[in-house]
């Protein structure tokens, strides 16, 4: 009974299976009929049987893996991205860094850098802990290993290669794709951490909008506005750098750091053209965070590398934040010298 019963599922398996077989003959010879006279209607204009390979599945796919992708033997969506990469993202991003650069150097030359007003008095104030020039620190270095290999890997084919050849280029690509890939997880715990530690000093006050309304005259003229511990616009760097900036490539970033996590291609290229015109953004406004941290603001990178800042100094950028830690409404980083103290040396 049972080889009687197993001999029928075998007939009628082999039935449906001839069936399916005759139905698929005449198909396909229907396609080759249709594709012979389009070849002699239009000749070289083969669109139907592109599109049927484009969308996957029909008679061009025969793998038995199965997968999101597995079926499709042309992505036609790589194509838009690499017109979009090497159109809209290059040419308008690359302009956005040389013209923010040039006009950050024409600026310096034209205003030089703001100096305090007053002498110093040679009394310090701590203004940053230890920890938060680490975590400063960590986040800045980190981010110029990932902006200036990102910037080879973008730019260096049209720039770099011309120059010092293909061997060379292509240690230095190699060097900056590793370094990229390695340094951003760095990156994205540092700053999650400044994000953290900083928080609650970059919460947006009244007197920030006074700062923001006179902030060429600040840069141009070192007119005086009292702020906070941070002013106007660190804030905004904090909040559209840090924070949004900050979230864009690093969650556009892993998803290209990681495509095991099963994304497709398609998601991967849209990571990216987000990735990179967000980091070409974050570079682009790090030039003005970067040019008043250095040569643009006297004495505001001593504040960073040391963690001390004059009270002249403090009380002419930082007025009221000076004000609240000499009054003892709140502390400064490891606490302020009084009044009347000697005049810390520096390190060498």
């Amino acid at each position: 009974m049972r080889l009687l019963f197993l001999l029928l599922s075998f007939t009628i398996a082999g039935a449906a299976v001839g069936q399916t077989q005759t139905q698929q003959v005449p198909q396909q010879e229907d396609r080759i009929k249709a594709q012979q006279e389009r070849a002699v209607t239009q000749p070289g204009n083969n669109a139907p049987v592109w599109r049927e390979v484009r969308g996957g599945g029909g008679p061009y796919t025969t793998t038995t893996v199965k997968g999101r992708e597995t079926e499709v033997l042309i992505q036609s969506w790589g194509d838009t991205w690499r017109r979009i990469r090497n159109g809209p993202v290059m040419f308008y991003g690359g302009a956005l860094v040389v013209l923010i650069l040039a006009t950050i150097l024409g600026f310096y030359a034209w205003a030089g850098p703001v100096k305090v007003h007053e002498p110093p008095t040679g009394r310090l104030m701590r203004r940053f802990s230890a920890f938060e020039m680490t975590v400063h620190w960590t986040t800045a270095i980190s981010f110029c290993v990932l902006g200036i290999s990102g910037l080879v890997m973008l730019f260096g084919k049209h720039l770099l290669l011309p120059i010092i050849g293909y061997t060379l280029f292509g240690w230095l690509t190699f060097l900056c794709k590793n370094l990229h890939n390695f340094v951003a997880p760095l990156f994205i715990v540092a700053v999650a951490a400044m994000a953290l530690m900083w928080f609650r000093d970059n919460l947006l006050r009244a007197y920030d909008l006074k700062f923001l309304t006179n902030a060429f005259a600040v840069m141009a003229k070192g007119k005086h506005v009292p702020t906070g511990r941070f002013n106007g616009g660190e804030k905004m760097w904090f909040w559209g750098g840090v924070i949004v900036l900050s979230i864009v490539v690093a969650w556009t970033g892993l998803v290209l750091l990681f495509p095991n996590f099963d994304q497709t291609r398609h998601t991967m290229q849209e990571a990216w053209i987000l990735h990179a015109s967000a980091a070409l953004l974050f570079i682009s406004v790090s030039f003005g965070h970067i040019y008043l941290g250095t040569i643009g603001l006297e004495g505001s990178y001593t504040a960073m590398r040391t963690g001390w800042v004059d009270e002249a100094w403090a009380k002419e950028h930082h007025q009221i934040w000076y004000e609240e830690v000499k009054s003892g409404r709140r502390p400064a980083a490891g606490g302020a010298v009084p009044a009347g103290a000697p005049h810390k040396e520096e390190d060498a």
